[in-house]
C-alpha cells in the first residue's frame, strides 16, 4: 500500500471528528475508528466538509431513528493519503471528493448502467448506513475517511478547493435532473427556493443554456438570483405570480424541503412539462389528477446521481467556471452554523475547514 505519513498509519486508526451523540444535543468533538485500508480502498485526508440540511434532518431523527454516536457529512473534499495495492485510479497527494454514497451492490441492472444511487439492493450512504461489514458508516465531519476507489471522484484543479465539497451533493442533486429532463437552450426552467440546492440549480441551468426563473417566498433574494444567472424572479407568496406564469415552464425543480402547494406549481408547466421534487417533506402531499391531465404534466422526483454522472458534473463545472457560493467556518462554529441553516441564514453553503477540528463551542 502506498501511503503518506499520517495519524492512520499504514492500516487504520482514529480520526478526529465532530460527533452527534443524541438527536437533540449539540455536536461535540470526538474520535471515530476508520476501517483498515483494503486492497481497493483510498484513504482520504479531509480538507473541507460541506454542511447539508440533510445532515441536520438525519441527526435530529426527522427521517427516522439513528444509531449514535453519529458523524454526518456527505460533501467531502480532500487529498489522497494512502491507496490500497489494487487501486489504479488514484495516487497519493491527488485532490479527490466523496459524495452521498460509498458503496452499492454493483451487480444489479441499475448499478451496471451507472446509476448506483438507484441500486436495487439499496446503496450504502456515506453516513448512517449499515456497511458490508456490519458497521455504521460515518461521514465527512472528520479528519479522514476510507472509501472504495469506485466511489471516489477526481476533483478538477480549476474548481477552488474550498468550494468543491458542496458539488458532491448540492451540485449533483441539481445537475442530474437538469440533464435527465433536457434543460438547455430553448427551455424554460423554474427553481423553487434559493438555498444550497437552489443556487446551484440556477448556476447549472444557466450554464446549460436554459432560461432560468427563481420562485421564492419573498423578493429579498432577487438581487442574488439575478447575479447567479437567473433571468427573472418572482415571489411565490404573491397570488399574481401564479396567474402571470401559468403554462410557462418546461421544467420546475423544487428544492424546498418544506411542504408546498404542488397543484399551484404544476399549473405553471407547459404541455409535457415536469415538476421534479429534489427534497423530501416529512408531511404528505396531495396532487390533483386533473392538474396533471391538463397539458399532460408530470410530477417526478430525483435522487443525486451515479458516480459517472457526478464526475461528468465536476468536469462540466470546471469547464464552465461553476462553483457554489460558500461561507467557510471553523469546527467550533458548527453548532451555530446548524442554527443558521435551519433559519435559512446562509449564502449559500457552509463549509467546515477540517484543519480546525478540535474543541467545539
Amino acid at each position: 500500500m502506498a501511503t503518506t505519513d499520517g495519524s492512520l498509519g499504514s492500516t487504520h486508526g482514529s480520526a478526529a471528528a465532530i460527533v452527534a451523540r443524541s438527536p437533540d444535543g449539540p455536536l461535540e468533538p470526538g474520535t471515530i475508528e476508520r476501517r483498515p485500508v483494503g486492497p481497493a480502498d483510498v484513504l482520504i485526508s479531509i480538507a473541507w466538509a460541506g454542511i447539508c440540511h440533510s445532515d441536520i434532518h438525519t441527526v435530529r431523527g426527522h427521517w427516522g431513528p439513528q444509531t449514535y454516536p453519529l458523524v454526518v457529512g456527505h460533501e467531502i473534499a480532500g487529498t489522497v493519503a494512502a491507496v490500497g495495492e489494487n487501486v489504479t485510479r488514484f495516487h497519493v497527494g491527488q485532490r479527490v471528493g466523496v459524495g452521498c454514497m460509498v458503496n452499492s451492490c454493483r451487480t444489479c441492472e441499475n448499478c451496471l448502467t451507472g446509476e448506483e444511487q438507484h441500486c436495487l439492493a439499496g446503496h450504502i450512504e456515506t453516513y448512517g448506513s449499515v456497511d458490508a461489514d456490519g458497521s455504521v458508516t460515518q461521514g465527512g465531519y472528520s479528519s479522514h475517511i476510507v472509501v472504495d476507489q469506485d466511489f471516489v471522484l477526481h476533483l478538477p484543479d480549476s474548481v477552488p478547493f474550498e468550494r468543491a465539497a458542496p458539488l458532491l451533493c448540492a451540485g449533483i442533486t441539481t445537475y442530474s435532473p437538469l440533464r435527465h429532463w433536457g434543460a438547455g437552450p430553448g427551455t424554460r426552467v423554474a427553481v423553487i427556493g434559493l438555498g444550497g440546492l437552489g443556487h446551484m440549480a440556477v448556476k447549472l441551468a444557466s450554464a446549460l443554456g436554459a432560461e432560468v426563473t427563481v420562485l421564492s417566498r419573498s423578493l429579498s433574494k432577487r438581487a442574488d438570483a439575478l447575479e447567479l444567472g437567473a433571468a427573472d424572479y418572482f415571489a411565490s407568496s404573491e397570488r399574481a405570480t401564479f396567474g402571470c406564469l401559468a403554462n410557462h415552464f418546461d421544467l420546475i425543480l423544487n428544492t424546498a424541503s418544506a411542504a408546498t402547494d404542488l397543484n399551484a406549481y404544476l399549473g405553471l408547466l407547459r404541455r409535457n412539462g415536469v415538476l421534479v421534487a429534489l427534497g423530501a417533506s416529512a408531511e404528505p402531499v396531495t396532487v390533483s389528477e386533473f392538474t396533471l391531465l391538463e397539458n399532460r404534466r408530470s410530477l417526478a422526483a430525483s435522487n443525486i446521481g451515479g458516480i459517472a454522472e457526478t464526475q461528468e458534473m465536476l468536469e462540466f463545472c470546471a469547464q464552465h467556471g461553476v462553483a457554489p457560493e460558500v461561507e467557510v467556518i471553523s469546527a467550533p462554529q458548527v453548532n451555530e452554523a446548524w442554527r443558521r441553516v435551519v433559519a435559512g441564514d446562509v449564502r449559500f453553503r457552509f463549509v467546515i475547514d477540517a484543519s480546525t477540528l478540535g474543541a467545539i463551542g
